[in-house]
């Protein structure tokens, strides 16, 4: 089964509150863990949402990053602002990209870019990327216990450097962020690949993901898989990441070699006349340079 990432998706995850930038919110018997913090224009809603759902003062105690990018960590600011007890945790290296300055003016051009998008929904509301404190180093092999549920941590490199997937035994439920591809197409029936920093330690993370046989997958964007359609998914998404990266290199030697020139046919065959790729323009066009040129890198080599 798929359905969008909304609302309740288990009797202990509920996904808040925009089905496009998710928040995966875990409750457990003791403490409560999110998943992601999404676009910081969504930080309002994300904390009213865990408020609705989860009573009390101290409603949130773990806040686990997937990656570094701004539409995952962008709300993560706000929320430990107005939860001053909660605990960010995420991979050492975005510690230290969240002290660049140069890094957090980028994420919030980024963000400022879809604000036409959730126009009002901010409200006047102080919701800027600042630097902000990582709580918690996470790695390989970590494990947190939640009461009657316990969250895994695993490093999956190859979407970025930093990204960690998230695992709860339990009930098999795995958080990849975008490690393993998003769907795309109207029914989430394609994948959109997702290597930045590395193609062969992507294709190693997905079949390290795949091996945990995970009965629920909650995509860092848009859906949520469960039963079969679990494994069925991250079993094409492996497909899809091989035929992609054939895919680039056939634009290379079309393009004899000139990334630039490739990008640009790209862009304009597979995006703009397609029109089954949702991702907003200019973050499409600043991955897939990064695919490219590493792609055309692994061909020099």
């Amino acid at each position: 089964m798929k359905q969008l990432a909304s609302g309740t998706i288990h009797e202990r995850i509920s996904a808040i509150p925009n089905s496009w930038y998710p928040a995966y919110l875990v409750r457990g018997g003791t403490k409560n863990l999110l998943i992601d913090a999404g676009i910081n224009l969504l930080g309002p809603l994300y904390l009213k949402s865990i408020r609705e759902i989860i009573a009390g003062p101290n409603p949130l105690q773990y806040l686990f990053l997937t990656h570094s990018h701004y539409d995952h960590l962008g709300g993560a600011g706000y929320l430990k602002r107005q939860l001053p007890e909660l605990t960010i945790g995420a991979h050492e290296r975005v510690a230290g990209l969240l002290q660049k300055e140069s890094v957090l003016e980028m994420m919030n051009r980024l963000s400022e870019s879809q604000r036409k998008l959730f126009q009002g929904l901010a409200g006047n509301e102080d919701v800027k990327i600042r630097p902000f404190e990582i709580g918690l180093i996470l790695k390989q092999g970590d494990e947190f216990d939640l009461g009657g549920l316990s969250c895994r941590v695993y490093e999956v490199p190859g979407h970025t450097r930093d990204s960690l997937a998230f695992f709860i035994p339990e009930i098999k439920a795995l958080f990849p962020g975008e490690a393993a591809g998003v769907p795309q197409g109207k029914g989430g029936e394609a994948v959109q690949v997702e290597f930045l920093s590395s193609y062969h330690d992507y294709l190693k993370s997905l079949e390290m993901m795949i091996g945990l046989e995970p009965e629920m997958v909650c995509i860092g964007h848009a859906w949520v898989f469960t039963g079969s359609d679990a494994g069925d998914y991250l079993a094409r998404s492996l497909a899809a990441t091989a035929r992609y990266k054939e895919l680039i290199e056939n634009y290379l030697d079309a393009a004899d070699g000139d990334a630039g020139r490739a990008i640009q046919a790209i862009v304009r065959t597979e995006y703009d006349e397609s029109g089954t790729i949702f991702q907003e323009r200019n973050a499409y066009i600043t991955n897939l340079t990064a695919q490219v040129r590493h792609i055309a890198g692994l061909r020099e080599n």
